[in-house]
């Protein structure tokens, strides 16, 4: 179904006037910004599709685009291309890298509280840094909203009832694509170099930009390289360890985030 998308996106973009700075993409990391992009095309599954633009203005040629391609998997149009990539990359730095390091598929994972904790911190990390950046996050598929999910002080502190529709919502996810396995373990296992430069390691570099503490994403781009060069075995106890070593920098940082600042003098 794939390469079908495909196929009829290289000949729209050919021979129906389709943007002219295309990118075909499927389901990679996003990249981080080296040059100006105007328009993108990212083919996020087998059978969708999102047309975005970098200046937030609409485009007529975007509409009549996704019309044609409609036919042949569910597109959407958005004009906020910064905040749809964040969304997606706050949720891949969860999902994929924890999924490296655990070493096992997302419904064996999601399955334990403190991997749904993890990944929410992860999430929360990333979502700080885009508001700090002025971005404002798209939510994913239309349904999953970051600017909800990050976690906030009560969460920190207490079983509010926030947190629990939290982890219930990674509990539905977990469930849902419960066979995922993170291409970067497989790309590891394979002798190849994991993309998490581009995605935990992104968050660090935007961040230390901002004047952000990202202590777990930092951390886990940290194991993941570990991983890369064999210092390191995936599995749950590794993930474990993470989960101990970072308790008190992230619960620190998620706190300082939301403290108010004292008024001068």
């Amino acid at each position: 179904m794939r390469s079908r998308f495909l196929l009829t996106l290289g000949l729209l973009v050919a021979f129906a006037g389709a943007p002219a700075a295309v990118l075909a993409q499927a389901s990679k990391p996003p990249a981080p910004p080296t040059a100006p992009t105007t328009d993108l095309i990212d083919i996020n599954t087998a059978d969708k599709a999102a047309l975005m633009t970098l200046d937030g203005i609409g485009d007529a040629r975007f509409t009549a685009l996704a019309n044609l391609l409609e036919p042949i998997g569910e597109t959407t149009v958005t004009t906020n291309l910064r905040g749809a990539r964040w969304s997606k990359l706050a949720i891949n730095c969860a999902i994929s890298s924890l999924g490296t390091i655990g070493g096992q598929r997302l419904g064996a994972l999601i399955g334990y509280r403190f991997v749904r904790r993890l990944a929410l911190e992860v999430m929360t990390e990333a979502v700080a840094v885009a508001r700090s950046r002025g971005i404002a996050l798209e939510k994913v598929s239309g349904t999953i909203d970051l600017d909800w999910i990050a976690l906030t002080p009560s969460d920190v502190h207490s079983n509010s009832p926030s947190l629990v529709a939290k982890h219930a919502l990674l509990l539905a996810v977990g469930a849902k694509f419960r066979r995922l396995r993170s291409s970067m373990l497989a790309a590891i296992e394979r002798g190849r170099r994991p993309a998490v430069d581009y995605l935990n390691g992104e968050v660090v570099a935007r961040a230390d930009e901002e004047g952000i503490p990202v202590p777990l994403n930092r951390r886990v781009w940290e194991v993941i390289h570990g991983l890369a060069r064999h210092e390191l075995r995936p599995g749950l106890p590794l993930l474990r360890r993470l989960y101990e070593e970072t308790r008190a920098s992230v619960n620190a940082a998620t706190t300082g985030r939301h403290r108010p600042e004292r008024a001068a003098g």
